[in-house]
């Protein structure tokens, strides 16, 4: 075993591939090392802004309800007890019930069309929820926007994957994912600047936060159909020699199936790795909604002033943007996941010990540093993780609607870490979260051993095995991401 070399194996099925395609096909590059960088450039010029943009305007809208908390929204609605964290957590449920179906919608629809429905509708709703006059209302905005938004972040995970390799997929989920910890600071700054309206027209500075971005995310809703492309083959910014590469690399990395089969759907639901990738993530979801519905509460507990409080939050989410971007950029260079995982995983526990720990505020503060620079990177990472793992468009876009709908449901339970009877300390949250980080790395470890085991018994048969092309293409019909030609990310 310990002589067995992944990349050969690695190297060998594409020869394989090359040989059942013919002389001439899709395992054949004309492009070289500089040609392909260009190519790529292009790609994520072309793709990441708008997706960043989109993403950003989401978590804003999914999470300002935080700063609109300290600019009296619970006075002006005449909130009390648990009002508050169940309008966190209603939001949830509702969200993850749209992320399976609206992954099966893009797998068939338009993307461009597809995001444009689902921004034009949120952004509506959002601006509704400045206009309630009751907690009932907020309520009614908080379900209908969390149906609204729940199909876009599984969505462009899934998009991502179909224009990049595995192994390239992961930087990229980061820098998208990296505009929540944008939306984190900006929403401070904006936050802060909105409560000078404080007033005007009648309504409260938490009605205009809401307004505000609620209208942004609309009129940025209607450039969906310039700015973003459906898939690579229908992609009028590339060249047909460019379509071909695209495709050509995809096909290179994984040839599986892309045609859509309710069977593909099936080996999804019944795949116990998306299932143990599903509690992983839902420790670390809790986490992430934790901190960014809280830490402007956690940081006005230390003693500062509501506005003070905005805008401390901004360092901490620009600590959190560069790890997640550092942190998935050499994940995809050493062409591993698990033992990054890890690593963020212990720095997250690091900060929660501290901020459970210590009476300080300057301790405090420094915790909530290490807990947003461990807890943020590990999104893209275990999107990425898993998407990589899965074989397939279909089942790909169904594992990555279960996992991120499954994940999500840490939102519903990150409204109640915090509660208003554990103020100022809130021990209870950091301890409950530190419980959920320790059994995500629990789960970490067991996935990363088991991937690796299996690599290298897949390998064993790969190079004592006597499979002729045809035989490993109809494996891989069959089998999907369970055939011996298939190596699972580590």
């Amino acid at each position: 075993m310990a002589n067995i070399n992944l990349k050969d194996i690695e190297a060998s099925k594409e020869t394989v591939a090359a040989s059942s395609e013919g002389s001439v096909g899709p395992a054949v590059s004309h492009y070289g090392q500089e040609a392909t960088h260009r190519l790529l450039r292009k790609l994520d010029w072309r793709l990441l802004p708008f997706l960043c943009l989109i993403y950003m305007l989401c978590f804003l809208d999914r999470t300002n309800i935080g700063n609109a908390r300290l600019d009296n929204m619970e006075v002006d609605l005449h909130m009390g007890g648990l009002d508050y964290n169940v309008a966190l957590s209603i939001f949830f449920p509702f969200y993850v019930m749209s992320e399976i179906p609206s992954n099966l919608m893009l797998k068939r629809a338009s993307p461009r069309y597809w995001f444009l429905l689902i921004m034009v509708t949120w952004g509506i709703i959002m601006t509704c929820q400045g206009l309630v006059k009751n907690y009932a209302g907020l309520l009614a905005c908080r379900v209908f926007l969390g149906l609204s938004e729940g199909g876009l972040f599984p969505g462009v995970t899934f998009y991502i994957t179909m224009w990049y390799p595995r192994h390239e997929t992961g930087l990229r989920m980061a820098i998208f994912f990296s505009a929540a910890t944008v939306a984190g600071a900006f929403g401070g700054f904006l936050a802060r600047a909105i409560a000078l309206l404080d007033g005007k027209g009648g309504l409260g500075a938490w009605s205009w936060i809401f307004i505000i971005e609620g209208l942004l995310t609309f009129l940025v809703a209607l450039f969906c159909p310039l700015a973003i492309s459906d898939y690579p083959d229908k992609a009028k910014f590339l060249t047909e020699e460019e379509r071909v590469e695209v495709k050509r690399r995809l096909t290179a990395d994984t040839s599986f199936s892309d045609d859509f089969d309710w069977r593909y759907v099936k080996q999804a639901l019944t795949d116990w790795k998306i299932y143990a990738n599903m509690v992983l993530t839902i420790g670390l979801f809790t986490a992430v909604y934790s901190i960014s519905l809280f830490l402007p509460t956690i940081l006005k507990n230390l003693g500062y002033s509501s506005n003070k409080s905005q805008l401390m939050t901004v360092p901490v989410y620009m600590v959190a943007f560069v790890c997640t971007i550092i942190g998935s950029y050499v994940a995809d260079k050493s062409r591993q996941r698990g033992v990054f995982l890890l690593g963020f995983e212990v720095c997250a526990i690091v900060g929660f010990i501290m901020l459970a720990a210590s009476s300080k505020p300057n301790v405090q503060y420094a915790g909530t540093f290490f807990a947003a620079a461990g807890i943020y990177p590990n999104v893209p990472l275990i999107g990425a993780w898993n998407s990589n793992n899965l074989a397939g468009s279909t089942k790909r876009a169904v594992g990555i609607g279960m996992q991120v709908a499954f994940g999500n449901l840490g939102g519903a339970i990150s409204g109640f870490i915090y509660l208003s009877k554990d103020e100022p300390r809130f021990i209870r949250g950091h301890s409950i979260l530190i419980a959920l980080i320790s059994t995500s790395l629990v789960m970490t470890l067991f996935m990363t051993w088991w991937f690796r085991r299996e690599n290298c018994r897949r390998s064993r048969l790969m190079m004592l095995g006597n499979f002729t092309p045809e035989m490993l293409k109809a494996q891989e019909e069959e089998l999907g991401d369970k055939s011996v030609t298939f190596l699972y990310t580590v």
